[in-house]
């Protein structure tokens, strides 16, 4: 067999029944990504003889004969194809793992496909960009500018990464050849609940090429939680490296260490496991109840589980004022109830790593996180190791959405490299990832509100149940956050909460982009619209009466220990205006027929933007011989574009281009702490620290040059890669080579602790038609206004918000992981998990507020998660508008409105 990719022969032959993405990895072709198993993300398109295939469902003897071209060989000889200078040019992507793939789907589109995107990229997904940034790209949009020395802040400047992106050579987890690696693959518990009697490990290690099998006798018996969080206090202590009772379908009950996967996975087919079945509980409200199976016996308040007997992981009470008393009195009064689903965060590049223990004795861990410093300090405490000897990195990542501030994956290469001496590989399959990791937190939210005749609110009360699944990783923090901020935005005399996270025997639930809010706004945003409507009111007006304001306390009962969260600045008085008027401009003209019913709606939030009691960042910049600088930050990159806003911070600083920051990150071998990219924290927080940082080197820079000047300190100034002292010039290279004949180097360090806190607001906007006969929604127009404080990257950050309005409507009209009886997930891959493409998802308008925070670098703050929040509520309320009826349920599929509408306005 003789294969042609990229111009040249190949004379490998596959391995029988080899895909041709495996084949093409093998042969070190990394720009063909692993995104889905199945044919449906598209992450693994290469070209046969100039067509665009699925290469992970093309046998790879197939492609003898034919000519493969992969991203790498798009154009000749290493350089530019005009499909990749288009993506450069919009910065068409985030995260960047799907744009090998969309790529060479665009460069093999034709005039005739380019009429009709939503058909030619149905077989390519973006999970990060909302992909209005890819359309511009086919249509020779430009979306970057250029900066002059000192000025980075505030421009649209291009991600570093950019140029190895689209060409497939910024490497991801996996994208790398290792001599003498071994793989993992995982047993998965079979029973909701269940003690494991034994495992006769006999057969499965009669498999030729299987080097081990791990057990819970194999594993440090440690309890830990694998959500990663600067304090411990914050989630509790239920979770082993592999425990003798499982309580999830899906959940690992061994590891097997081979030669290749296929031999791991038939020694997994052998593993012979003695379960004795225990009570299981999969519905929320029957695991509080009493007599009710408990999921986590023994367990106590020692380990943060707050009643193991009822099944309650954590809870939260309060009241201020008077609810009860204040709804008699009201005027007008709402009470409702909403459910909340299962959303899976669908990253493109799945959980995995690679683990190695080099000639030093240190582990090395390469994964695929969003938390390296806060892993490695997990994996040093669980098998007894100094933090010295553990290292955690990650290169880029392909997505996370919180789902990767997890450790799911690392305590088992950890275990596997010390055990076998070897380096191996985890790679969760895209199911695996659906069975086996973490999922938004369905909830059941009951709101009761009431108001004046003026519309002032008088009474505001959540009653929340929420549903960790089988082990409680972030389900206290979460719970707090769901009921914290959402009505903390309004001021009321009378607000009650009572709320409580429950185990079932389900997938576990965790941390996902919004962090609870989405679920409870979807309840608190409706109940503000009822009261409108019932008043007479515009949702707009009523909204203004009751918003908070600089210098009213934000308040949601039963408080916090942490007072730290201030109005850094304050824009939410500005989204509310921006997106009133966006939505009274005319849009175009659509013809609908009668059946259709046209309604609007919106919704805000208010997010905190950093998690409470301390998130950590520190940063260090250097001065480089060339007169460049090294900026040394740990905050990792995964779509959320930091690598970008810390480049320009510093470039900003010390008056010189973001092409003199080179840029180290996400490696705890660099030293100082990150706690992680996550909670709204990786401008606001790690930004600080490099602003800190990069004044710290701008004062040495000017003391150094004040002394090779001879002249005052105070004197000095940075200007466009120099130093001007008086009439005197020192370039950094000079001051780089006077550094250099001292015998040191110009060096400074930065740290932020991440308090005090600011909040971010977002308003969403939504004019719908819904066909009151079949249910079919279609979005007319969307708008959503931000405050971001000064906006460090308007271009990158309006892809923010458009990636998260996108995601959050995939999660609005028919993402849902859907549970079965037994707690099986029944749908645990794309084919059957709606995730939006390219025809589902409208252009979103966006503004930004006129804002600057006191308390962020520059004036800056968070901008991705929030944008998520408000949408299904606002969508929620445009169908409310439209159809005169208020559904309570997301997703809100056809189907599941059809019976209302049909009760209502008939067949």
């Amino acid at each position: 067999m003789t294969y042609q990719i990229n111009g040249k022969e190949f004379s490998q032959r596959p391995h029988p029944g080899q895909c041709l993405r495996t084949f093409l990895r093998e042969l070190e072709h990394f720009g063909v990504k692993k995104g889905c198993d199945a044919g449906d993300c598209g992450a693994c398109t290469v070209l046969i003889d100039g067509e665009p295939v699925h290469s992970c469902l093309i046998p790879a003897f197939r492609a003898d004969g034919h000519a493969v071209t992969t991203i790498e060989g798009l154009a000749p000889d290493g350089g530019t194809h005009p499909m990749q200078q288009a993506f450069l040019d919009a910065q068409a992507f985030q995260c960047g793992f799907c744009t090998s793939g969309m790529i060479l789907t665009c460069a093999s589109l034709n005039q005739a496909q380019r009429q009709d995107l939503g058909a030619s990229l149905k077989g390519n997904l973006c999970r990060c960009t909302g992909y209005r940034a890819i359309e511009d790209a086919l249509n020779g949009k430009k979306n970057i500018e250029e900066a002059a020395a000192g000025t980075a802040f505030g421009r649209s400047l291009p991600a570093p990464a950019g140029p190895q992106l689209v060409r497939g050579a910024a490497p991801y987890t996996f994208d790398t050849a290792m001599e003498g690696l071994l793989h993992i693959k995982m047993l998965r518990s079979p029973h909701p609940h269940a003690k494991i009697v034994s495992i006769d490990k006999t057969a499965a290690l009669n498999v030729a090429g299987v080097h081990a099998v791990l057990t819970f006798e194999d594993a440090p018996d440690r309890l830990f939680s694998t959500a990663r969080h600067e304090k411990t206090w914050m989630d509790p202590d239920d979770t082993r490296v592999l425990d003798d009772v499982v309580r999830f379908i899906g959940q690992k009950v061994a590891a097997v260490v081979a030669e290749s996967e296929a031999a791991a996975e038939e020694a997994c087919r052998r593993l012979k496991v003695d379960y004795e079945i225990l009570p299981d509980v999969v519905d929320p409200e029957r695991a509080i109840a009493p007599g009710a199976p408990a999921i986590h016996a023994g367990k106590t308040r020692q380990q943060r589980v707050a009643n193991a007997q009822r099944n309650i992981v954590a809870e939260t009470r309060g009241e201020f004022g008077n609810v009860a008393s204040a709804l008699a009195q009201a005027a007008v009064t709402y009470e409702g109830t909403f459910t909340t689903q299962r959303v899976q965060h669908a990253a493109l590049e799945t959980h995995g790593g690679l683990a190695w223990v080099d000639p030093s004795g240190i582990l090395n861990v390469r994964s695929s996180t969003q938390t390296p410093f806060l892993t490695r300090r997990a994996l040093a405490d669980i098998f007894n190791l100094a933090p010295d000897k553990v290292r955690v990195f990650c290169e880029r990542v392909g997505g996370g959405f919180g789902g990767k501030q997890e450790m799911f994956v690392e305590d088992i290469l950890a275990l596997a490299a010390l055990r076998t001496g070897r380096p191996v590989k985890l790679e969760l399959t895209r199911e695996e990832q659906f069975i086996s990791t973490s999922t938004r937190h369905p909830m059941r939210i009951t709101v009761k509100a009431g108001a004046d005749r003026s519309g002032k609110l008088t009474a505001l009360q959540l009653d929340v149940l929420s549903n960790t699944g089988a082990y409680g990783n972030h389900a206290g923090p979460v719970l707090s956050h769901a009921c914290g901020e959402s009505i903390g935005v309004y001021n009321c005399p009378n607000k009650k909460v009572d709320a409580v996270v429950t185990y079932t025997n389900t997938v576990p639930s965790g941390a996902f982009r919004g962090y609870g809010l989405p679920q409870t706004l979807f309840a608190v945003e409706a109940a503000i619209d009822e009261l409108a409507r019932r008043l007479g009111i515009s949702p707009f007006e009523i909204r203004r009466r009751n918003i908070v304001k600089p210098g009213d306390p934000m308040l949601s009962p039963p408080g916090s220990g942490h007072t730290d969260v201030l109005y850094g600045s304050y824009g939410l008085d500005q989204c509310l205006d921006l997106v009133e008027r966006a939505m009274q401009a005319e849009g175009p003209n659509i013809e609908l027929s009668a059946d259709w019913l046209v309604g609007e709606g919106i919704a805000l939030t208010m997010i905190d933007t950093v998690p409470p009691d301390g998130h950590i960042a520190d940063a260090s910049i250097s001065l480089r011989e060339d007169g460049g600088f090294e900026l040394t930050v740990g905050t990792a990159e995964f779509g959320n574009g930091t690598s970008t806003v810390h480049r320009q911070i510093a470039a900003t600083v010390l008056k010189t281009t973001v092409d003199q920051i080179h840029l180290l990150q996400s490696d705890t071998a660099h030293g100082g702490h990150d706690t992680g990219a996550y909670g709204s924290t990786g401008t606001f927080v790690a930004g600080r620290a490099t602003q800190a940082a990069a004044e710290n080197l701008a004062g040495e820079l000017k003391s150094l040059a004040s002394h090779t000047t001879g002249t005052d300190p105070a004197s000095c100034v940075l200007e466009n890669d120099s130093v001007i002292c008086g009439r005197q010039r020192r370039s950094f290279a000079q001051l780089a080579e006077a550094a250099r004949g001292q015998g040191t180097t110009l060096r400074a360090s930065g740290t932020s602790e991440g308090t005090p806190r600011s909040v971010a607001f977002n308003v969403q906007g939504f004019r719908v038609a819904v066909n009151k006969h079949t249910g079919e929604i279609k979005i007319l127009k969307s708008v959503h206004a931000a405050d971001a404080g000064r906006v460090v990257n308007p271009m990158q950050c309006r892809g923010q918000v458009e990636g998260g309005v996108a995601q959050s409507l995939g999660a609005t009209l028919y993402e849902e992981m859907v549970i079965d009886g037994r707690g099986r997930v029944v749908n645990p891959r794309f084919r059957d998990y709606h995730l939006p493409s390219f025809a589902d998802i409208p252009r979103t308008e966006v503004f930004f507020a006129d804002t600057t925070d006191t308390l962020g670098p520059m004036g800056a703050k968070s901008m991705s998660e929030s944008p998520y929040n408000p949408v299904a509520a606002a969508l929620g309320n445009a169908l409310a508008d439209a159809t005169g009826i208020r559904f309570t349920a997301v997703p809100f599929k056809p189907d599941r409105l059809f019976p209302l509408l049909q009760e209502k306005f008939g067949s």
